[in-house]
C-alpha cells in the first residue's frame, strides 16, 4: 500500500510539473506573439504620394509601383503610361498627381510654339481637317512620314481643356480598314484598360507612339513589324451607333499625347 501511495504522489508530481511547463510555453507564445506582429507591418511598404523616380537600367513599371507601394495600372495612368507599360532609362516616375498636372502645365507653352511653326508652313488653317480625309496624303513631321489612319470626318479633335481629348475621333463606316499611321512596330495589340475597345499601339522610333482604339478585328499581333498605310485593323463601333476610331500620337519617353492633327497631312 505504501508503494502505490508514493507511486501516485510522484505522478501527481510529474503532471504538475508538465502543467507548469506548458503554461510556460503557452506564455512565451503570447508574448513572443506581440512584438513579431508589428514586424511584419512595418515590412508593408506605405504609399509614397509625393516625389518622383528616375528609372534605372532594368527596372520596370512593376518594380518600381512595388517598391513606392502603387499598384502599377495606378502608376501608369497617373504618368500617361499605356500598355505594355514600357519605360526607359532616365525617365521621370512621378507620384503625386498635383504635381503631374503641374508638369504638364509647364512644358505646354513649347507644344504651342511647335504648332505656330507648323501653321506658318502649311497654307490651310488646321480647322478644315474635320472635313473629308484624303489618306493618300503624306507629311513628314518628327522624322517620319505620317498618313491619316482611317478615312472619314473628324468629330472631335484633341483638347486639354474641359471634356479632354487625348487624340482625334474620326467617324468612318463599321469595318472600314484601319491603316498604320507610319511606319513602326506594333508593341501592343489586345483589349483596352481605357475604354476604347480593342487597342493597337505601334512604336515608330525612340519618340514617338501611335494608338488606334475601337477596334473591331485585329489584322496585326505583337512584334509586327508595319509600313506606313498597312491595314492593321477593321474599324469597329464606340459604344453608340457610329463606327469611330480614336487616334493618338505620344512622345514615347514621356508618355505626354500631342495633338496629332500637327503630325498628319492636311
Amino acid at each position: 500500500m505504501k508503494i502505490v501511495t508514493l507511486t501516485s504522489q510522484k505522478i501527481a508530481v510529474f503532471c504538475y510539473r508538465i502543467f507548469i511547463v506548458m503554461c510556460f510555453i503557452l506564455l512565451q507564445g503570447c508574448i513572443s506573439g506581440g512584438p513579431y506582429a508589428p514586424v511584419a507591418d512595418r515590412n508593408q511598404r506605405p504609399k509614397v504620394t509625393s516625389g518622383f523616380h528616375i528609372v534605372k537600367p532594368g527596372e520596370t513599371l512593376y518594380s518600381i509601383a512595388a517598391h513606392y507601394g502603387w499598384d502599377y495600372r495606378a502608376l501608369a495612368n497617373a504618368n500617361n503610361i499605356l500598355p505594355p507599360y514600357t519605360i526607359y532609362p532616365r525617365q521621370r516616375i512621378l507620384f503625386e498627381q498635383s504635381k503631374i498636372k503641374s508638369v504638364v502645365k509647364k512644358k505646354e507653352p513649347k507644344v504651342i510654339k511647335q504648332t505656330t511653326v507648323v501653321n506658318k508652313t502649311k497654307s490651310e488653317p488646321v480647322k478644315k481637317t474635320t472635313g473629308k480625309l484624303n489618306t493618300k496624303k503624306v507629311s513628314s513631321v518628327a522624322n517620319l512620314r505620317w498618313q491619316w489612319p482611317v478615312s472619314g470626318k473628324v468629330v472631335s479633335q484633341f483638347t486639354t481643356k474641359g471634356k479632354v481629348n487625348k487624340g482625334i475621333d474620326i467617324e468612318a463606316k463599321l469595318g472600314q480598314p484601319v491603316s498604320s499611321a507610319a511606319e513602326g512596330k506594333v508593341i501592343y495589340a489586345g483589349s483596352s484598360p481605357l475604354g476604347y475597345g480593342k487597342l493597337i499601339i505601334i512604336e515608330h522610333n525612340s519618340k514617338y507612339l501611335s494608338t488606334y482604339g475601337h477596334i473591331k478585328s485585329l489584322a496585326v499581333k505583337e512584334g509586327d513589324r508595319v509600313k506606313m498605310g498597312q491595314k492593321i485593323a477593321e474599324l469597329g463601333s464606340n459604344g453608340s451607333a457610329k463606327a469611330i476610331l480614336h487616334f493618338e500620337i505620344r512622345h514615347k519617353n514621356k508618355g505626354k499625347p500631342v495633338n496629332p492633327l500637327k503630325y498628319l497631312p492636311k
